[in-house]
């Protein structure tokens, strides 16, 4: 069964069509196609809490390309969802308003706990869990959310105002790393027992030029690596060394830093990088209610 689902974050929005289906009792969700547009709407919201006239345009096109290819697929349903740049920007209500108008989609704004509740339900179907403890960390333009799992169950989360286009925008309040060392460092002690699972673009591009993409893992050692070769490089040495698009060339970096932090805190080995985001999340969530509703 075909359902799609709409990404709108900080540094792009993102459409996905996948198929979900049961084989043996276990969900599957297979990637049909996927749009990606560098809308960019943190780099106005980060600075003056607002979407400039000229990206509120290109977002509203951006929309209605999207519905049109909704249109044309005509999945089971679909959903819409965006995260900190919609929260955060002042006007974000008016073009909510304005892309339900002309375009018939209903954009649900969600806070930082509701989006790791849905992309760590699908991390789950792809992860095994070998140690008691799993530190799920995802990263995107304005915000970086954390939690904790014990044997599969969440005991701790929360949502920081840390992110890369924030990051660049110099937004990040000063003692944000501290804030996060405090809160994670509660497990430190519990670090042999704990794996990391790591979502979100920057991870995911990571993973594949400088990890191990097959095992969809990223040492710490390939991570490092990774940070120090990239900071060496501007925009354009990256782009032109590993063939970034220019807006995962200038995000990458800082994204990098971060997540070698978290790894470092916890002293983690690797990072398990499952390639997923809150589009496959949303899939999976569409699927299970259909299930639910049709008594299958």
């Amino acid at each position: 069964m075909l359902f799609a689902a709409i990404d709108i974050g900080s540094n792009a929005a993102r459409l996905l069509f996948a198929n979900a289906y049961r084989k043996a009792g276990v969900i599957k969700i297979d990637k049909a196609s996927i749009i990606r547009i560098p809308t960019r709407l943190g780099e106005d919201v980060y600075k003056d809490q607002i979407i400039s006239p000229s990206k509120a345009r290109n977002f509203i096109k951006t929309m209605q390309a999207f519905k049109l290819l909704i249109d044309v697929y005509d999945p089971v349903s679909f959903k819409v969802y965006a995260t900190a740049a919609m929260r955060e920007a002042k006007n974000s209500e008016a073009i909510i308003k304005k892309v339900k108008k002309e375009t018939g989609l209903k954009i649900k704004v969600i806070d930082g706990k509701k989006e790791a509740d849905i992309i760590r339900s699908v991390s789950k179907l792809l992860f095994p869990l070998p140690k008691p403890y799993t530190l799920h960390m995802d990263m995107g333009g304005g915000s970086t959310e954390l939690s904790v799992e014990k044997d599969g169950k969440l005991i701790k989360q929360k949502s920081f105002k840390i992110g890369t286009l924030r990051m660049l925008s110099g937004k990040v309040y000063t003692n944000i790393l501290e804030d996060m060392t405090k809160w994670i460092c509660t497990f430190s002690s519990s670090h042999k027992d704990f794996q990391m699972i790591g979502t979100g673009g920057n991870i995911n591009k990571l993973c594949k030029v400088f990890g191990n993409i097959d095992n969809k893992q990223l040492s710490i050692s390939q991570l490092e690596k990774a940070h120090t070769q990239l900071k060496s490089l501007n925009i354009n040495q990256r782009i032109k060394t590993f063939g970034f698009r220019p807006d995962r060339a200038d995000v990458i970096e800082p994204a990098a830093f971060l997540y070698l932090f978290m790894m470092k805190k916890l002293k983690m080995n690797s990072i398990f990088v499952p390639r997923i985001g809150l589009t496959n999340g949303l899939i999976l969530k569409q699927y299970v209610d259909f299930l639910e509703r049709n008594d299958l």
